[in-house]
């Protein structure tokens, strides 16, 4: 019985992929930055995390709109800016590692909504 273990994807991740998935959850700049990376050099890595953090950005844009209505609203965003940060820190740690992990509750939404994105 065979019990070696399969070769992780952080293990062929590049300097380069890792580099384009860091940058992307490093402020707007980086972002926009890692977007010019990747089209110069094209890797799985890097779209998916561009897409796990445009997915993080529009939410907080959404959760920004949703901050307008006094109380309710406030409280709301709230709740919003703390889950994205926790979930900013998951993905960037993700990145860090080189592995392709999404992000709890909606990672998995944001790969399939933004499947076209980045490729």
């Amino acid at each position: 019985m065979d019990t070696t273990i399969p070769p992780s994807q952080a293990a062929v991740a590049t300097a380069e992929d890792r580099t384009v998935a860091i940058l992307s959850y490093v402020t707007i700049i980086g972002f926009i930055a890692a977007i010019f990376m990747h089209l110069n050099h094209k890797t799985e890595l890097g779209a998916f995390h561009l897409r796990q953090m445009l997915g993080m950005i529009l939410t907080g844009v959404a959760g920004g709109i949703i901050g307008i209505v006094p109380i309710l609203g406030w409280l709301a965003w709230f709740l919003i800016v703390i889950g994205l940060f926790a979930l900013w820190i998951l993905g960037l740690l993700s990145a860090v590692r080189g592995d392709q992990r999404p992000v709890p509750l909606l990672g998995e939404h944001y790969q399939r909504w933004f499947a076209g994105a980045f490729n």
